[in-house]
């Protein structure tokens, strides 16, 4: 049974995501601000985090990179604002999902679950196709290499941290090398849904691997930018 913890400081939102989510089979853990949310993450080591926004004092973008730096456990955020900058600031704090206010219940429920089937080591990632193979647990690309078990990666030999999400948007890519993806085509093959409204944020997702896999965009190692169509892993990655 897996643990999420809920940080919202407003009670009523608290109680209701709590109620749908012990509904669902989750156990819960919760607070109300952020010092408190640090302890209790840092005590319990929750699943998964869903974290508000806006909260008194500490901000939940301050909260998720003080989490991010410390583990790569999954992170929903809970927003009011639903403009393409605010989603944006969101995944570059290091969120690997959101969801806006005013929000449905079941759908944060069905959010929660989808990102946990894909950081589970015992299940491959959501849409994967049934074409995939089972036993295909390392993925290659030269010298990246990704295993879908432990979701470690790591490049010629070395060990990258990368957030659920990134991972998820990378193993996509490395599965089919020389591949093509726009932005909702790899939303589809990484994730299982391709959302028009989340396909800026593979931008910043792409920036992010690229800074932390040391590939440089103008003379890629790894990840190619295709102009006006999309990205791809190269196929003859070093």
């Amino acid at each position: 049974m897996a643990t999420v913890l809920v940080v919202d400081d407003e009670a009523n939102i608290r109680e209701l995501v709590s109620v749908y989510l012990r509904a669902a089979g989750f156990d819960i853990e919760s607070a109300p601000d952020g010092p408190s949310a640090i302890e209790i993450f840092r005590a319990v080591a929750p699943d998964l985090v869903v974290l508000d926004i806006m909260l008194p004092g500490m901000t939940g973008a301050e909260i998720c990179a003080q989490i991010r730096a410390e583990s790569r456990v999954p992170i929903v955020m809970l927003t009011a604002r639903d403009t393409d900058a605010d989603k944006v600031a969101l995944l570059e704090s290091g969120a690997d999902d959101y969801v806006v206010k005013p929000f449905s219940p079941p759908e944060l429920v069905a959010r929660v679950r989808a990102v946990l089937r894909r950081v589970s080591a015992d299940g491959a990632p959501a849409g994967e196709s049934a074409a995939s193979t089972p036993a295909e647990t390392v993925v290659s690309a030269g010298g990246l290499t990704l295993d879908t078990e432990t979701r470690e990666v790591t490049v010629d030999g070395q060990p990258v941290a990368l957030t659920a999400r990134e991972f998820d948007l990378l193993l996509a890519m490395a599965r089919r090398p020389g591949v093509v993806f726009s932005r909702e085509q790899l939303l589809e093959a990484a994730l299982g849904y391709a959302d028009f409204a989340e396909a800026r944020g593979v931008d910043v997702h792409v920036r992010h691997l690229r800074e932390k896999l040391c590939d440089d965009a103008a003379t890629p190692r790894f990840i190619e930018t295709v102009r006006g169509v999309g990205y791809r892993v190269r196929k003859d990655a070093p």
